[in-house]
């Protein structure tokens, strides 16, 4: 199969990515690409590197990237029609002329929200069967029939879906041991407890408020993005300690004790989001919020750690930084159950199989 992954990333993360490279822009694009690829943030090239592991053509374009996306309409000699609403309107038609120059059997959407219908539609005509990936809050029906098919890592998702005429199955998220390649040589254990995420108050209030409680009893540093809402006293603040995108957030991950986790409110009851196999995937202590399904991915108490509410988040915390043997043997053997199951090449395998069934 040839398939044509377009994925989006964080504007924030694009605009420090750059910043810390004076010049990239005006690279070619397959350096962009790689440069950017190489920084592991979201799931970089994971699909596309373990999908031609298996004998498939795959390549992640990545449409919000400007600099990148306008390297390659130069090089291809692309020419853009005036008219196109900017930018969402130019990306959208570079979208169209990659899928048209790549030739795929399958166009893999990342970000649900981001293509208009109408340029869903006309990805169908080139390429046959448009598919969606979801983890978030998903978009009205309409939007979401545009699409022959949707994978979700929510399992509640895919009844819903169905539900509403859209052919959709469960696909978990995973880890890129290629990561650990990286963080070779890096060192361990030089931070206790700590969260790295989204630290705004709104999408995450819930989750963010348990996790700022808890701090006020417990030592919890934070790294991430939007922590302006708290205010200057909140230990979400004071115990702040900088952005940390990709590979930056794995050598956090990887040097941290414990690393600390919650879902957004849209998840559930179900246990599904990339901090449960980054966190067990570089070696830390996955502390993370009990869901009924977390069982089925981990063994409680053996691979991971869950706690009901910041009561029991405080003291599992305390407890673990106190008994680093206990720990220790749990972050090992959850270590170990993510890079035995819960790996990109493993979901490739599992994805390509979806995909062949419904083509």
């Amino acid at each position: 199969m040839r398939i044509l992954i377009v994925d989006t990333c964080y504007p924030a993360f694009l605009a420090a990515h750059y910043a810390r490279n004076p010049g990239l822009e005006s690279r070619p694009y397959d350096e962009q690409w790689r440069a950017l690829m190489e920084t592991f943030f979201g799931t970089a090239d994971s699909y596309s590197y373990h999908l031609r592991a298996l004998g498939h053509e795959a390549h992640e374009v990545v449409a919000n990237c400007a600099p990148l996306q306008l390297a390659w309409v130069r090089e291809q000699g692309v020419r853009l029609r005036r008219f196109a609403r900017p930018p969402r309107g130019r990306e959208e038609q570079i979208i169209l002329a990659q899928a048209r120059e790549f030739g795929p059997d399958v166009v893999y959407v990342q970000n649900l929200a981001y293509l208009s219908r109408r340029t869903l539609r006309r990805l169908r005509r080139t390429a046959g069967l448009v598919v969606g990936q979801i983890a978030s809050e998903p978009p009205a029906p309409a939007k979401l029939r545009t699409f022959d098919l949707i994978l979700t890592s929510f399992p509640h998702f895919v009844e819903q879906f169905r539900k509403l005429g859209v052919a959709s199955e469960y696909l978990r998220i995973g880890f890129d041991r290629r990561v650990l390649d990286r963080l070779a040589g890096e060192p361990r254990e030089q931070h206790g407890a700590v969260f790295v995420g989204a630290l705004n108050r709104t999408q995450h209030h819930s989750g963010n408020s348990l996790l700022e409680q808890a701090a006020r009893r417990v030592p919890i540093d934070f790294w991430g993005y939007n922590v302006d809402g708290w205010p200057s006293e909140s230990p979400i603040r004071t115990r702040y300690r900088g952005e940390a995108w990709g590979l930056d957030m794995f050598r956090v991950l990887h040097a941290s004790r414990i690393a600390l986790n919650r879902h957004i409110d849209v998840a559930g009851d179900h246990a599904n989001n990339m901090r449960l196999y980054e966190a067990t995937g570089t070696g830390a202590l996955l502390v993370t919020d009990a869901k009924r399904n977390l069982g089925d991915l981990f063994a409680l108490d053996r691979e991971v750690v869950a706690y009901e509410n910041g009561e029991e988040l405080v003291d599992k915390v305390r407890y673990y930084l106190e008994h680093n043997v206990e720990r220790r043997a749990i972050a090992d053997a959850g270590q170990a159950r993510t890079l035995r199951e819960h790996t990109y090449a493993q979901r490739m395998e599992e994805l390509a199989s979806i995909l062949a069934g419904v083509r």
